[in-house]
């Protein structure tokens, strides 16, 4: 492997299991006992604007109940030591990076801890239920929704991430189930450029066959051994 530089992380639902909270597609097709098209689309929101927001609202609050864990630490200690480029990409809503101390990173699938507002555009943060239908505090709108990608919607920061892949040196995907794109393709657009891509997984993903090298076990195992090794170069 040629000399590291850039390197850039994508985390999924797999790091933060550990810490308690579920992965949200369960392999019965279901995302925490719903249906995606029940929960998760715009079509959703305006059905059953109920169902949705007390949803989130539990996500929500479960956050108070977990911590992150040995993979997070990891994470946010190459953040702090790396001397390099580094972006860590994460597909979770959850907010466990952060609270591991993690800061050169973004939510392509948005916030649970943050609102949208569907009248005016404006993003904040926020930790209250929205079921009540609160009003929007830049333009006093009830048009809250929780700030989370859903089917159908673009992922934020796009342009930021592709920048990222065309100059990363090594590519990482950590406790992800490589079946949900645009994040499913991140491997091959970094191949594409150059890189050097390391899958850590508690099984092969779909994608496994395109990476460069594939270590399976737990991320609070495999993420700590992997920033060592990385920081000691």
């Amino acid at each position: 492997m040629r000399e590291i530089e850039n390197i850039v992380v994508l985390t999924g639902a797999g790091i933060s299991a550990e810490s308690g909270l579920a992965t949200f597609r369960g392999q019965d097709g279901l995302w925490e006992g719903h249906r995606v098209e029940d929960v998760c689309t715009p079509r959703a929101l305006a059905r059953d604007p109920a169902l949705v927001h007390a949803f989130y609202d539990a996500r929500r609050a479960k956050l108070a109940e977990v911590e992150p864990n040995a993979a997070h630490y990891a994470l946010a200690r190459l953040d702090a030591q790396w001397p390099g480029g580094l972006l860590i990409v994460t597909q979770n809503v959850d907010d466990l990076h952060e609270r591991a101390g993690a800061k050169r990173m973004l939510h392509m699938h948005g916030e649970l801890k943050s609102a949208l507002c569907a009248a005016c555009g404006a993003r904040r943060a926020w930790e209250e239920p929205m079921g009540d239908r609160p009003p929007c505090p830049s333009c006093e709108a009830k048009a809250l929704r929780p700030d989370i990608v859903f089917f159908g919607e673009m992922p934020y920061e796009m342009e930021r991430i592709d920048a990222a892949l065309s100059r990363a040196d090594l590519f990482v995907s950590i406790g992800t189930s490589g079946a949900v794109y645009p994040a499913a393709g991140f491997v091959q657009t970094a191949r594409h450029y150059g890189a050097w891509a390391l899958e850590l997984n508690l099984e092969p993903s779909a994608g496994s066959y395109l990476f460069s090298e594939t270590r399976t076990g737990p991320a609070s195992k495999l993420v700590p051994e992997w920033v060592e090794e990385v920081l000691s170069r």
